[in-house]
């Protein structure tokens, strides 16, 4: 893992930690919590059409970058208690994304790999 990322989970875990939060961190309310900050992040975008939401100025990038934030932390406190390696998950979620959408047939499309 780049040593970049290990640090900055240790940081989040660190700040967690100090702060005895793991007890609320259950799955159902870390999942809940990742739907919420999804919902601030889509929220940011409400009323915007396609051009308008192309061409964000500064101070709504920056609290689109907090939500982002917000939910790359409580993925990661859910992976914790779940005893999940995000990055091996990922690295699966590729390969099999890989197979339902090779390129020869989804290059170009936005099709549901059941519609290719």
């Amino acid at each position: 893992m780049d040593e970049l990322l290990k640090e900055i989970i240790k940081k989040i875990m660190k700040f967690r930690d100090e702060r005895d939060w793991v007890q609320f961190h259950d799955p159902k309310n870390l999942a809940e919590a990742i739907s919420v900050e999804a919902g601030e992040l889509l929220e940011k975008f409400l009323w915007l059409n396609i051009e308008q939401a192309s061409k964000l100025d500064d101070k709504k990038i920056g609290k689109i970058k907090e939500e982002v934030a917000d939910i790359f932390i409580f993925t990661l406190y859910l992976c914790d208690v779940l005893k999940i390696d995000l990055l091996a998950e990922v690295e699966k979620k590729i390969s099999i994304n890989a197979e339902k959408y090779p390129v020869a047939k989804a290059k170009g499309t936005a099709k549901k790999y059941t519609e290719l």
